[in-house]
Parts: C-alpha cells; structure tokens; sequence
C-alpha cells in the first residue's frame, strides 16, 4: 500500500505507479491535513485525510475552501470529487518521485 506521504503528494498515476512530486513531498510532509489547508494546498490536504480517514478534518478543510472561494461546495463528498480524489488505491506497488 502506498505511504500517506505518497498519497498526499501523489500528481497522477500510470497503471499501479503513482507519480509524486518529490520537491513539494520534501518541504511539505511534516505538515497536518489542516496545516496544508491553510496553506491552500487543498488537494493535498484533502488527501492527507482521506487517508487518516479524518472526517472531522474533511469537514474543516471544506469550511477554509468554502471560505476562499465564491463557488460554495456543500459537503465533502462533492469536495473530493471536485479534486478528483475518491478513494486511496489499493493497486499502486510502485512510487516513482518526480
């Protein structure tokens, strides 16, 4: 399975390789889903809670989007969508760092 810290800083996927994006992973993967949030790195915010399976973050990361977008999402079922996020996949046995 993939490493939270690879999730979070996933950029895309060829077959069951995830493609990450080392530079942002090195500064960043010290940092909580919120933290990320305030930073507006929401997708990997977004992540990085998905995959503690924090809904109580989910929920607080949605409030700070909806707080800098005039778009409103109203749940965050629909948030994670939007950023193309649904699921952590099981199938990648492979990173490579960009």
């Amino acid at each position: 399975m993939i490493s939270r810290e690879d999730f979070t800083f996933t950029i895309g996927y060829r077959g069951n390789t995830a493609i990450v994006n080392g530079s942002l992973k090195r500064k960043y993967s010290k940092m909580s889903a919120l933290e990320l949030a305030e930073r507006g790195m929401f997708k990997q915010a977004i992540c990085y809670a998905l995959y503690t399976a924090s809904n109580e973050d989910l929920e607080s990361i949605l409030e700070m989007y909806n707080e800098h977008n005039e778009n409103k999402i109203q749940d965050t079922e629909e948030l994670k969508r939007i950023f193309g996020i649904t699921r952590i996949p099981e199938e990648v046995t492979k990173v490579i760092p960009m």
